[in-house]
């Protein structure tokens, strides 16, 4: 269908648009002509995806004096193939209506590993592994040795990309990671670095938030972006999360370790080429006297990570003198290790501010705050001059250096933290020295600086008025919608006591006591002898699944559960928790009906859909906070008190909700579906909880529900499926409309009625 927002004719691939669709577009268009930021939240299955293509397109297409590119950032690649696969679908439908004009190029970019077509390669079991196999075939020294020696292995598929040159581009269409792939495979061009070239031209871009957030990748992909550009964060709900992961470095003793292997590695190369090619280590000194900038020039095949910096942070001058010369570089590298070495020998837990951590270096090893701010960028450097290629065998040292860099040029947001054990192991030992980012502003601030405007959305943003102060921007819409429902097909429901009338909760006074965790059983045991089809639980954390699950076992709850449907288990091992989801959907197509115990936090509450029979019913077993004796965590909270004004509990509790208001999400994923939701600890009742909710969700949420018991939420589950079970119009032909098409939308326009439709 085609229909027109102020000006723009908006192209939409479906015969019918929901009108929160409608409403979303048009706040979308408000931000696009504003040129600032936005924070959208949408309930899931309700097409956002579609409709942030659909008007960011369109409105592109309306303005060809100006064209914006889009970029849309993903969490995982499943979620990047299931854009690519809509954009195609819209793509097709332009060039229909307009035709060669709307041609655009869009693209998927993602790591080495799921964009390479050289087997011996791909052979390598991890990530960094095939970035090192990657650099042994392609970087420059190694192509200028096979040049003179046929013996010395090279990549064709990068050679022959090498020998196309400039003729060496995509034809405009949309290419999720298996066209590039294929593409790639027949005209035996190298895929990865074909759409890290095509990038720069593309008119659409999909990819990870770490080629955004995190400066180390941001440097070598996103550095070419242009202003104009609409920067999407999707399932952007942890988006804080990430961008203090992105500048957060965790060392080990296993770091310390590994990284005294790889300085001596450096040395013996050091040894043998002063011995055989002197001159190769004086042009490097060379280089470095003049304070040459290494990055600028470099091939894209040898170029590694960036600056583990913020770009606005990097020094722009010459390296000190003192680390100019490799072997006096090495030399401050092994004093750096030996410092944090010593640091790693403590007993109790020690937490210091990056100041008194860089005076204290000064004074131990001697190593200045300017000489650890260079670190990274000479160990760089030094590695390109020794030609060192195997990439997965230095990360220890990068570590190091990534954590020398930061702390030398960060003196606020950032805490360092030395834990000699895990709390919750204690007879363990096992140091860590972590330098803690707790201010998400500083990795995101670059993002909202550079580029046009930034859209943050998704179906989890309540309150909505916290991200502005936690990534500390000013957004020139916010807005949070409702749900059209042709019928109420969510049921959400507060479950405070069982039917004996003890109360239960995951509180710590609370979560082993037997009266609780019988409850919890019996609530299970209930809701499985009436609930078809497939039953989703999620709890705190793995130590209380299992504690739970192995009371249950004693308790012979779980044999009872199991009469009525079959159990499947996630664990922290991905593989097993891949199987055990196969599993779980073979036993709910065949109609046996199963149960999935997850975690809160875990890979399945993040990116797993329990759509359609596959989720009629999610549990959600306690209010899942964070683990609140963490170090870091109460470090991040002092540090959101004194700098932003936000309250320990205020935060504590949106953190928790947020990720609760994710797990429940999982079983709506359009509106056909439909599934109950029950919140199962006495806490959801209090208003200051349960405020914290996603409206979709709290307007489906009735007085009558905030305090049952298991008997109570039992007939109300009954009645519930019973009138679920009935035909209804989809289209909501009585009364409010909840599916629009172009002629109701053209009568809404004319009228202006659309407020009246949506609330």
């Amino acid at each position: 269908m085609k229909f027109t927002i102020e000006e723009v004719t908006v192209y939409f691939p479906y015969d019918n648009i929901y009108p929160e669709q409608y409403a979303y577009m048009i706040e979308l268009k408000r931000t696009l002509d504003a040129k600032g930021h936005c924070l959208l939240e949408m309930p899931t299955g309700t097409g956002k995806t579609i409709a942030l293509l659909s008007l960011i397109t369109s409105y592109t297409l309306s303005k060809p004096q100006s064209p914006i590119k889009l970029i849309y950032c993903t969490r995982t690649v499943h979620e990047m193939e299931k854009t690519l696969a809509e954009l195609r679908l819209l793509h097709d439908y332009m060039v229909k209506c307009i035709g060669p004009a709307a041609k655009m190029l869009a693209l998927g970019l993602s790591s080495r590993k799921n964009l390479c077509v050289n087997q011996r390669v791909l052979a390598a079991e991890n990530r960094d592994s095939v970035d090192a196999g990657c650099r042994k075939l392609t970087a420059s020294w190694v192509r200028a040795l096979a040049a003179e020696n046929p013996d010395v292995p090279s990549c064709e598929f990068f050679e022959q990309f090498e020998r196309a040159g400039s003729g060496a581009v995509l034809p405009p269409g949309v290419y999720t990671l298996q066209d590039l792939r294929t593409f790639g495979k027949e005209k035996g061009w190298c895929p990865y670095f074909l759409a890290r070239h095509m990038v720069e031209f593309a008119n659409v871009v999909v990819y990870s938030y770490q080629y955004l957030l995190d400066p180390k990748v941001a440097a070598i992909i996103s550095k070419e972006m242009q202003k104009e550009s609409v920067v999407v964060f999707d399932e952007a709900h942890n988006i804080d999360n990430v961008c203090i992961e992105a500048l957060s470095v965790s060392v080990r003793r296993q770091t310390v370790d590994g990284a005294r292997r790889n300085i001596n590695r450096m040395r013996q190369e050091i040894d043998k080429f002063k011995a055989t090619d002197a001159s190769r280590l004086r042009a490097e000194y060379n280089r470095l006297v003049e304070g040459l900038a290494l990055r600028g020039d470099l091939p894209a095949a040898d170029g590694w990570l960036g600056n583990p910096a913020l770009p606005d942070d990097i020094l722009k001058e010459a390296v000190p003198g003192n680390i100019r010369k490799a072997e006096h570089f090495i030399q401050v590298l092994r004093r750096l290790v030996q410092y944090l070495e010593g640091r790693l020998e403590t007993e109790n837990v020690e937490k210091e501010n990056p100041v008194s951590f860089v005076f204290s270096i000064l004074n131990q090893a001697g190593i200045d705050q300017k000489t650890l701010k260079f670190c990274y960028d000479r160990l760089h450097s030094l590695m390109m001059t020794l030609a060192i290629t195997d990439t997965d065998e230095f990360l220890h040292i990068q570590t190091i250096c990534d954590f020398a860099t930061l702390v030398g040029t960060y003196a606020r947001g950032f805490s360092i933290i030395i834990e000699p054990f895990d709390e919750r192991m204690p007879h363990i030992p096992d140091p860590v020295l972590q330098l803690c980012c707790h201010d998400a502003s500083l990795a995101i601030k670059p993002v909202f600086e550079r580029f046009q405007s930034v859209v943050i959305t998704s179906g989890t943003l309540s309150p909505i008025d916290l991200y502005p102060r936690l990534l500390n921007f000013h957004p020139v819409v916010s807005r949070s919608f409702t749900m059209s429902l042709t019928r109420d097909c969510i049921c959400p429901m507060v479950l405070t006591r069982g039917s004996d009338q003890l109360p239960v909760s995951t509180k710590f006074d609370m979560r082993s006591d037997l009266g609780v965790v019988r409850n919890y059983g019996r609530l299970l045991l209930e809701m499985a002898s009436v609930v078809p089809d497939g039953i989703v639980c999620f709890f705190v954390s793995y130590s209380y699944m299992d504690g739970i699950v192995n009371s249950w076992n004693e308790n012979g709850i779980l044999k009872e559960i199991m009469q009525h449907k079959l159990v499947f288990i996630e664990t922290q091992d991905v593989v097993e928790t891949t199987l055990a989801l196969d599993n779980y959907r073979k036993a709910c197509d065949c109609g046996r009906g199963a149960i999935f115990f997850s975690v809160a936090r875990g890979k399945v509450a993040e990116g797993i859909d329990f759509d359609r029979h596959y989720g009629r019913l999610v549990i959600m077993f306690g209010v899942p906070f964070q683990y609140t004796l963490s170090k870091i965590l109460l470090a991040r909270l002092e540090y959101l008190r004194e700098t932003f004004q936000i309250k320990e509990g205020d935060f504590l509790t949106f953190d928790a909700l947020r990720q609760a208001a994710q797990c429940v999400g999982r079983v709506i994923r359009s509106k056909a579906d439909y599934g109950m939701m029950i919140f199962a600890d006495k806490r959801y009742s209090r208003h200051d909880k349960r405020s914290k909710l996603p409206g979709w969700i709290l307007s489906h949420l009735r007085d009558a529900n905030l305090n049952l018991s298991t008997d109570m939420a039992l007939h109300i589950a009954r009645e519930f499926l019973r009138k679920m079970a009935q035909p209804y119009d989809k289209t909501g032909g009585t009364g409010r409309k909840t599916l629009l098409s172009q002629e109701d939308l053209e009568k809404i326009v004319f009228e202006g009625s659309m407020n009246d439709m949506l609330y």
